[in-house]
C-alpha cells in the first residue's frame, strides 16, 4: 500500500494540493505579469490587443489539457492499479502527442494568424500587437506543451514539489525576463512572449532531467514513445473535458469580444482582458486544488476506496468555494486598485471597475464547479464532466452573451457572466448528489472493477 491508500485524506490533500496552487497559481502569473507590463509600458491598445488573442491561447491551452491533464489521470489510475508498464506508455504517448500537436496547431496556426485574429474581434489599433505576440507563442508551442504535459504527469505521479518547483522556476526566470525585453530592449509585444518562451525552455531543461533519472517511479526508457492506440484513446478519452472546456471557453471569449467591441470599442475589450487575467488567476488557484485531488481521486478510485473519494471530494469543494469567495470579495470591494495594476488610462479604468465589480457577483459558485467537473475527469467520467462544461459556455453563457447586451450594452455582457455560474452551479450540485448517491453504494471490489475498465 502506499500514502494515497493509507494516510488521512486531509493531510493527504494538503501534500499534494499545496504545491499544486504554488505551481499553478505562478503559472497564471505569466498572463497577469505579461498583461501588467504591456498595459504599463507598451500601451491601452496593446493590453487590448492581448484580449483578443485570448481565443488563440484557449485554443493552444485546450490541446495542452487534452495531452497533460488527460495523461495525468490515467497515470495515476494505472498506478492505482500496479501497472507501472502502463504508465511508462502513457508517459512515451505524452511525448510523442505534446510533439506533434504543439508542431502542428502551432506551426500551421501561425501562416493564417491574421484572418484568424480579424475574426476573433482584433481591430486596425489592435490586429498588429496581437500578431507580434501570438506569433512567438505559436512558435514555441512544442516546448510549452512540453514543459506543462510533462508537469502535470510529473506530479501525478507522486512528486508535487517537484512540479511546483519546475513552474516556480519558469516564472521567476518569465519575470526577469519581461522587464528587459519589454521596456529596456524595446521589443514590446514580441518581448513579452519572448520572456514566457524561454523561461518555459528552462522550465522544460528540469522537468527532462528529473524524467530521465531511472530511480524514480516513472521515467523515460527505450520502447515508450512509440505511439499506441490504447494509450492515446485512454488520454483522450479523460482529456476530453478540460479540452472541450478550453474550446467553448475560446467560443465564449470571440462572442464577448465582439459584443464589446460593438457596444464599447478597443476599450471595452481591453477591461475585458483585465477581468479575464484576474478570474483565471483565481480559477487557476481552484485548478490547483484539483491537481492535488486528481492523484488521490484516481488512485483510490482504481484501488476501490471509494470512502476516501467521497472524503476528497468534500474537501475539495469547501476549499474550492472558499477561494473563489476571497476572489469575487477582492473584485467588488477593490476593483480600482486591481485595475491600476494593468494601466494608467482613465477610460480604461472606468470600464474595467465596471467589469471586475458586476462579473464576479456569482464568482463564488465557481469553485464547486470546478471541483466537481475535475472530479468526474479523475474517476473516468469523462462525459459526465464534458457535459457539465459545455452547457456552462454555449447552453448558459453564449445565449446570454447574445441577449442581454442589446438591452444593457457592456453592463450586458458583464452580467451574462454571473447569471451563468448560477446556472451551471445548480446543475452541478444536481448531477454530483445524484451521482454520489449511486456511488456510495457500490462495494470497493466493484468499485475496482469499474474503475479498471474505464481506464483501459
Amino acid at each position: 500500500m502506499t500514502a494515497l491508500e493509507t494516510e488521512p485524506v486531509l493531510r493527504l490533500l494538503a501534500r499534494y494540493s499545496l504545491p499544486a496552487i504554488a505551481g499553478t497559481t505562478v503559472f497564471s502569473l505569466y498572463n497577469v505579469i505579461g498583461s501588467i507590463f504591456v498595459g504599463q509600458w507598451v500601451g491601452a491598445n496593446a493590453l487590448s490587443g492581448m484580449a483578443i488573442s485570448f481565443p488563440v491561447m484557449n485554443l493552444t491551452f485546450a490541446l495542452g489539457t487534452l495531452i497533460g491533464l488527460g495523461g495525468a489521470a490515467v497515470c495515476s489510475i494505472r498506478l492505482g492499479e500496479k501497472k507501472l508498464a502502463g504508465a511508462h506508455a502513457v508517459l512515451g504517448n505524452v511525448v510523442g502527442m505534446s510533439c506533434i500537436l504543439g508542431v502542428g496547431f502551432g506551426w500551421g496556426t501561425y501562416f493564417f494568424l491574421s484572418p484568424i485574429l480579424v475574426l476573433f474581434g482584433a481591430s486596425s489599433a489592435t490586429l498588429v500587437p496581437a500578431r507580434e505576440f501570438m506569433q512567438v507563442i505559436l512558435l514555441s508551442l512544442p516546448i510549452t506543451f512540453l514543459f506543462f504535459n510533462l508537469n502535470h504527469v510529473m506530479r501525478a505521479s507522486g512528486y508535487p514539489k517537484k512540479a511546483m518547483f519546475s513552474t516556480m522556476l519558469s516564472v521567476a526566470v518569465n519575470t526577469a525576463l519581461a522587464p528587459i525585453f519589454i521596456k529596456i530592449l524595446g521589443w514590446g509585444m514580441c518581448g513579452a512572449a519572448l520572456a514566457a518562451a524561454c523561461a518555459q525552455v528552462i522550465g522544460l531543461v528540469f522537468v527532462l532531467v528529473h524524467f530521465f533519472n531511472p530511480a524514480h517511479t516513472l521515467h523515460f526508457m527505450r520502447g515508450i514513445f512509440r505511439l499506441n492506440a490504447g494509450a492515446i484513446k485512454s488520454i483522450c478519452a479523460i482529456g476530453l473535458s478540460p479540452c472541450m472546456m478550453n474550446v467553448f471557453a475560446c467560443a465564449v471569449v470571440v462572442v464577448i469580444n465582439q459584443a464589446l467591441l460593438r457596444h464599447g470599442g478597443d476599450m471595452a475589450v481591453g477591461a475585458y482582458g483585465i477581468l479575464n487575467r484576474i478570474l483565471i488567476l483565481i480559477s487557476m488557484i481552484v485548478i490547483g486544488v484539483t491537481q492535488g485531488i486528481q492523484p488521490i481521486v484516481g488512485y483510490n478510485h482504481g484501488a476501490g476506496k471509494t470512502a476516501r473519494v467521497r472524503e476528497t471530494l468534500r474537501y475539495g469543494i469547501v476549499a474550492g468555494t472558499v477561494i473563489t469567495t476571497l476572489g469575487a470579495i477582492a473584485c467588488v470591494a477593490f476593483p480600482s486598485f486591481i485595475s491600476r495594476m494593468f494601466t494608467a488610462d482613465k477610460n480604461l479604468l472606468v470600464l474595467a471597475d465596471e467589469a471586475l465589480r458586476f462579473s464576479s457577483l456569482m464568482f463564488p459558485l465557481v469553485g464547486s464547479q470546478i471541483i466537481i467537473g475535475n472530479f468526474f475527469q479523475a474517476i473516468g467520467r469523462a462525459k459526465l464532466a464534458i457535459f457539465l462544461s459545455t452547457t456552462r459556455q454555449v447552453a448558459f453563457l453564449i445565449p446570454l452573451l447574445l441577449v442581454l447586451p442589446q438591452f444593457l450594452w457592456t453592463r450586458g455582457v458583464w452580467l451574462s457572466m454571473p447569471c451563468a455560474d448560477l446556472l451551471a452551479f445548480t446543475l452541478g450540485i444536481v448531477l454530483i448528489t445524484r451521482f454520489m448517491k449511486s456511488y456510495s453504494a457500490v462495494p470497493a471490489d466493484l468499485a475496482g472493477e469499474k474503475a479498471r475498465g474505464m481506464a483501459h
